[in-house]
């Protein structure tokens, strides 16, 4: 990833440019959980809810293949601006969060920012609309005058009918070195921020920052 490099693990990022295939699922309930195939059809990460209300929970736990906690999502209440705090394993008592994404304003439908904490300082933004799976994430340079795409969300299309598939299945498109596991945990909360319902295709999403700690 740009910047500082690593926040959850060196091995999720990859030498070239990689698409990651997304299914929105659940092993007991359609819908509730994710799981991140890697270009071989390897599953690569999961995420497993076990219930039907899989929306209102408060904590979600992104996992590798074998089940081990890569990073622990947590909803932090009361906020006014709907903060999820991210930590990198299984969140432990004490532990500092290693982000944090909220809303810019809680009036309408306002952006993210996402605060990553580490050294050097740094900033990531989202722009587009997660719901109808049409996102960028980019890196924004330290004086703020530029930014350069490190990940994109987009539609997958079946390459043997060249169907557009429905948006339960979607692509996660990450240049060189871009940690995957973090844009993955981006990805959890932008599906418990904006669901199915936000569909303006023009918003700007979650500005994220990385600072020094």
């Amino acid at each position: 990833m740009r910047g500082s490099g690593v926040i959850v693990d060196e091995s999720f990022g990859f030498e070239q440019e990689t698409h990651l295939t997304v299914h929105k699922t659940s092993i007991f309930f359609s819908g509730d959980g994710f799981i991140v195939y890697d270009p071989k059809g390897e599953v690569i990460f999961r995420v497993e809810s076990y219930g039907p209300d899989s929306q209102s929970n408060d904590e979600l736990f992104l996992m590798n293949s074998s089940g081990k906690c890569l990073l622990t999502l947590h909803r932090k209440k009361p906020s006014l601006h709907q903060r999820w705090e991210g930590f990198v394993g299984e969140k432990m008592d004490g532990q500092e969060p290693s982000f944090s994404v909220h809303r810019s304003s809680i009036i309408g439908r306002s952006g993210r920012v996402v605060e990553v904490y580490g050294n050097p300082a740094e900033e990531y933004q989202i722009e587009g609309s997660f719901p109808q799976r049409s996102c960028t994430v980019s890196h924004i340079s330290s004086d703020g005058s530029s930014k350069e795409l490190v990940a994109q969300i987009k539609r997958k299309v079946d390459p043997t009918t060249n169907v557009m598939l429905g948006k339960d299945v979607f692509l996660i498109c990450l240049k060189p070195g871009v940690d995957s596991a973090f844009i993955m945990g981006l990805v959890l909360v932008l599906d418990q921020m904006d669901g199915d319902d936000f569909d303006d295709l023009h918003e700007v999403g979650p500005t994220v920052e990385v600072l020094s700690s």
